[in-house]
């Protein structure tokens, strides 16, 4: 079940008609912000366990 062309422009245009062009950038900053803070949430919890897991000498 791939998507093609014409079904990538037609749900383009859904979402243009939906939330308008103006919010487009909006909703993809925030979109974007969000897995970014996702990323470094999971680093971060990675480097903790990491560091608690080999003891200093």
């Amino acid at each position: 079940m791939g998507l093609g062309a014409p079904e990538i422009i037609l749900i383009i245009m859904a979402i243009l008609l939906l939330f308008g062009g103006k919010k487009i950038p909006e909703l993809m900053k925030g979109l974007g912000k969000g897995v970014k803070e996702f990323k470094d949430a999971q680093n971060g919890e990675n480097n903790s366990s990491s560091s608690e897991e080999k003891p200093k000498v």
